[in-house]
């Protein structure tokens, strides 16, 4: 068994003793920092490289905290005027992992998300992970599995819905019988036959 599996298994069994002697300082230290955050290395190696993660220059990792939950206020139920309705939904059809890579992709302006992994949870945030690469960088141009990034299709791709966690909240990764509205989009297929 290599190291990769390891990793992976133990990451997999995060109610044993071992992983939460590991995972709570790391929470209590991650709590007092900013919100998002550049790393020098992956906290877990094996997800980082089955996305595609490769520890040299042109590879950026930053960590993001993002407050759990959809509604942060509950509609009210007697008379209002419209003025005291408001509710708000900071998850408009998508899931945490989107929203934070595209606030990533808004501090770091001149990278491009290749993908994200989930690292730690408590009762009030999430953090995620994310890779981020820079398409203009000689190591990127050169190396044939990621120069397919600088192409102008996958321009802003975080933005766009593009990255894995974005296919994800536009229902692409269901295929085949039942998935029938979902592609092109679903506001390309509401615009069919019109």
């Amino acid at each position: 068994m290599n190291l990769y599996k390891n990793v992976r298994l133990f990451w997999r069994k995060r109610h044993t003793d071992e992983f939460k002697a590991i995972q709570r300082p790391r929470l209590m230290q991650w709590r007092r920092e900013p919100s998002i955050i550049r790393i020098d290395r992956p906290t877990r190696i094996d997800r980082a490289r089955a996305l595609g993660y490769r520890a040299k220059s042109g590879y950026i990792i930053s960590r993001i905290k993002i407050r759990r939950g959809g509604r942060r206020m509950s509609r009210p139920v007697r008379g209002r005027t419209g003025k005291r309705l408001a509710t708000s939904d900071i998850t408009p059809g998508r899931n945490l992992r989107a929203i934070a890579e595209t606030r990533i992709s808004r501090k770091y302006m001149n990278l491009e998300v290749l993908g994200s992994y989930w690292v730690g949870q408590d009762g009030r945030s999430k953090w995620f992970e994310v890779i981020m690469v820079d398409p203009v960088h000689a190591n990127i141009n050169n190396d044939h599995r990621i120069s397919w990034i600088r192409s102008k299709n996958h321009r802003r791709r975080a933005f766009r819905g593009l990255t894995s966690a974005g296919k994800k909240g536009r229902g692409l990764h269901r295929k085949g019988k039942g998935a029938e509205k979902a592609r092109p989009s679903n506001r390309a297929h509401g615009n069919r036959n019109k």
